[in-house]
């Protein structure tokens, strides 16, 4: 695991080898997952039970096997403990009140000219949403999809989860109670993107896919993007913790491995201005490994991409952060305020000592689905916007096109449009 220091030599080209490593996924695994869409596409169900049979050890036959009745999710919620179904709910509601603010209004009015104007938001028809089930299966990933899509109006929502072997997490489909999701499909991979994305005889197409995967399905979101929208293409997780010496240790090594648990490709990053801080966390980390269930994935995770970058002041860190562009951040200061308003590009930030990352991933409310790889330069979490579209519209009167008409014809006739100039024109 690196150490950088902002005062040694060198440090500036060490930072931008660790800006420029993009954890990217084999270059071959384009090539699989474009022979994968064209089979879906070519074949649809049959091409279906293939790959699921192949990849995932589950026979697609009978209706059962391809599909998730809601009376099983309703039983799986029935089943829970009483205090999971509570922090369920708990999630769900803090989740849904926080999407709820996000719906965005519609305009129509008149401007000087006595020109109508406006947009009109509508939610798309139908959105498909990706739930993993291989290295780990998130409910919390379910809610925060489903519920904004909900939330955005979306009349049908199909969700695709992997079930290995069959099995499948009785959590997820409580989640799916709780979110009202009523349709279950029993495939994953990159052919459950496709299948989304082109339709085939039992899996009705969509308008937008959404929701994490691993690199099969990042890879698959990418080359479909245009038949179908998407929110983004992720990769591997990663949180950046900005932290002075008054933190105690062993809560900032725990944040970093909450990221680091996730995948060996997951990347945690610690900026501090205290040498013997950084040594504290570092030592920490290594006890917290010892005690982690997910301890050697995380353990891979922290010796390959794990980072402590030591500078002389906090100051520093806001410009480090922008070039990092992390999908987490987190300011364990007594008063994160300055900092915050000076970082430009993050997914998600963290105020204070007190908000582990981790509670933005179940209950806190703002959407855990977020840009990853610095994409957070120019993209932002998963939102009620991602389930919409808006329509502009306009209306003129024969005032209004007598006021703004003339201007448009000249510039027609400029672009050497003269067929657009008639058609004002012959109006005026």
């Amino acid at each position: 695991m690196p150490r950088l220091d902002s005062r040694e030599a060198g440090f500036a080209e060490a930072f931008d080898r660790l800006v420029r490593d993009r954890r990217e996924s084999d270059p071959a695994i384009a090539a699989d997952v474009a022979a994968i869409i064209a089979r879906v596409r070519a074949q649809g169900d049959a091409a279906l039970v293939e790959l699921t049979l192949r990849l995932d050890r589950h026979r697609l036959a009978a209706e059962a096997d391809w599909r998730i009745a809601p009376e099983a999710c309703a039983r799986a919620y029935a089943a829970l403990d009483a205090g999971l179904r509570e922090a369920l709910d708990l999630a769900a509601a803090r989740i849904r009140a926080y999407h709820e603010a996000q719906l965005p209004e519609n305009r129509d009015y008149r401007d000087d000219a006595g020109v109508r104007l406006g947009a009109r938001w509508r939610a798309v028809d139908a959105a498909g949403l990706y739930i993993p089930g291989g290295r780990a299966a998130y409910p919390s990933s379910l809610l925060m999809n489903a519920i904004p899509a909900k939330v955005a109006g979306v009349a049908r929502l199909a969700v695709v989860t992997p079930t290995p072997d069959g099995v499948v997490n009785p959590l997820v489909l409580a989640a799916a109670h709780v979110a009202g999701v009523s349709e279950i499909w029993r495939v994953g991979g990159a052919q459950a993107i496709a299948a989304l994305a082109f339709g085939t005889a039992r899996i009705g197409r969509v308008d937008v896919v959404t929701g994490p995967g691993n690199a099969w399905v990042a890879e698959a979101k990418r080359q479909l993007y245009g038949v179908v929208g998407i929110d983004m293409v992720a990769g591997p997780s990663e949180i950046l913790v900005i932290a002075d010496a008054a933190n105690d240790p062993r809560w900032i090594a725990a944040d970093l491995l909450s990221q680091a648990e996730h995948d060996p490709l997951a990347q945690a990053i610690l900026i501090t201005d205290d040498a013997d801080f950084a040594d504290a966390v570092d030592a920490a980390v290594c006890a917290g490994l010892a005690e982690l269930a997910t301890g050697a994935v995380a353990a891979e995770s922290w010796a390959r991409y794990g980072t402590i970058i030591t500078v002389a002041h906090l100051d520093e860190a806001a410009a480090l952060a922008d070039a990092l562009a992390a999908e987490h951040v987190e300011l364990a200061l007594a008063d994160p305020e300055p900092l915050f308003a000076a970082i430009r590009h993050a997914g998600s930030v963290f105020l204070g000592r007190y908000t582990p990352e981790a509670v933005g991933d179940y209950v806190a409310g703002p959407n855990h689905v977020l840009p990853t790889g610095r994409r957070a330069r120019f993209a932002s979490g998963l939102s009620v916007l991602d389930f919409m579209k808006r329509t502009s519209f306009i209306e003129l009167d024969r005032a209004a096109l007598a006021a703004i008409g003339p201007a448009a014809r000249a510039l027609a006739m400029a672009e050497g449009l003269p067929a657009h100039a008639r058609s004002i024109a012959v109006r005026l």
